[in-house]
């Protein structure tokens, strides 16, 4: 049965709508108001807090703790700076990603992943051998995301470091009043976002200061369905989602490389060893099969579907997960993932998985769609994701010279 994370105790109470939704066996809210479209705006326009606990957490310390993660990511580790976050994949032999996340390298030989499925039998077997321990710390370790573009007006409010000058996928060890935390630069939003880490024993104190403290600068918790838009709008995959995991997979077309799914930069074929180089060299050298797209709807061609019928158009506010047809000239070439109108855009955007042959921006595809119970199809073009990505997200506070940087860490 699903449990309350750290922060249940002030996001029941917050969570006037009553609609949760399950996360790893924690509850966490769908949206905290009747509709998410507040949350959506506070991430994009102020500040919004997302309980992001529910994620797996381990800890890799010890004298081959690089030889580890070196082994079990797509990207070098070794390159990774001690208080630097790499985003990566982990896969099979065969190069089919198992799942997508993100590790912290917390100290020389310390380091922490954060993923979305359990992932410790695989670091086990992988670390066979090996001089080093492997913790989990799932429940130890709370975790919030603060989110938008007051977000480090109100970390510069409360902690003792000087966030402004964090590197985008950077963190630093500081403190909140005088409780021990771990703020990183990154998130899952697109947007200037921190990513706060702390035990969870501090959960609810942490809790109350990020909101007292942001009451000031429009803060409002956010619940998924305000996440599932911004990380659209951002380009970002979800497992399970977007791409079904290599551990889940019960046929070969169920199995994806990183090629496949966009994160190709993820991979570092220069790399010595990882589990699937072998494979991924090989299919590097070979033209890939399908490739994850963004799509836009044509809105006059949606609403004249809906016209033809004598409807209003059905603009989906919040954002839809499944396998849609895609059509090119009558055959199916492909399915959308995740689609949803875009309140920042003015857009109705979607991602997608096709072809190669109609993954090229300009490309114009069908895209199935039910009105009044029967299947038609509304035109739509092939373009680049991300769809937002504000210079924000990557920019550095501007320094007393007055010369702004925009690194990207």
């Amino acid at each position: 049965m699903p449990i309350g994370t750290p922060f249940h105790p002030r996001t029941s109470a917050l969570c006037a709508s009553q609609n949760w939704r399950t996360w790893s066996g924690y509850f966490v809210a769908s949206s905290y108001d009747v509709m998410h479209d507040y949350e959506y705006h506070a991430i994009r326009n102020t500040a919004a807090l997302i309980d992001i606990s529910p994620l797996y957490k381990y800890e890799i310390r010890g004298k081959d703790a690089l030889r580890l993660v070196n082994r079990v990511i797509t990207r070098d580790a070794a390159k990774c700076a001690v208080g630097q976050a790499l985003y990566g994949c982990l896969c099979e032999d065969d190069g089919a990603v198992i799942q997508d996340g993100t590790v912290f390298r917390l100290a020389g030989d310390h380091f922490r992943f954060h993923l979305a499925d359990p992932s410790l039998r695989w670091l086990r077997l992988n670390a066979f051998g090996m001089n080093l321990s492997i913790d989990e710390v799932s429940e130890q370790v709370a975790a919030l995301a603060l989110q938008g573009p007051n977000a480090l007006k109100i970390l510069e409010q409360i902690v003792d470091a000087e966030v402004d000058r964090l590197r985008f996928f950077r963190l630093t060890a500081t403190k909140i009043r005088d409780i021990p935390v771990i703020v990183s630069r990154t998130g899952y939003t697109g947007d200037l976002g921190y990513e706060i880490w702390f035990d969870a024993a501090h959960a609810l104190s942490v809790w109350d200061i990020l909101i007292e403290t942001g009451k000031a600068f429009g803060i409002k918790p956010a619940g998924m369905l305000a996440l599932d838009v911004a990380r659209l709008e951002a380009g970002f995959i979800l497992l399970e989602v977007d791409y079904i995991g290599a551990e889940k997979a019960m046929i070969p077309s169920q199995r994806y490389s990183p090629f496949e799914i966009g994160l190709a930069w993820t991979v570092d074929l220069k790399k010595e060893h990882f589990v699937g180089c072998e494979a991924l060299r090989r299919t590097n050298e070979q033209p890939w099969s399908r490739r994850m797209i963004g799509l836009e709807m044509s809105l006059p061609d949606y609403e004249y579907r809906f016209h033809q019928v004598g409807l209003p158009p059905q603009i989906p506010l919040a954002a839809w997960r499944g396998g849609v047809p895609i059509y090119k000239e009558d055959r199916q070439v492909g399915r959308a993932t995740t689609g949803a109108w875009s309140p920042t855009l003015k857009k109705y955007v979607a991602l997608a998985i096709v072809e190669k042959s109609c993954a090229t921006p300009g490309t114009q595809v069908e895209v199935e769609v039910t009105i009044e119970h029967a299947r038609k199809t509304t035109s739509a073009t092939v373009v680049r994701t991300p769809f937002f990505d504000p210079p924000r997200k990557r920019a550095l506070a501007t320094p007393s010279n007055g010369h702004g940087s925009n690194e990207l860490g």
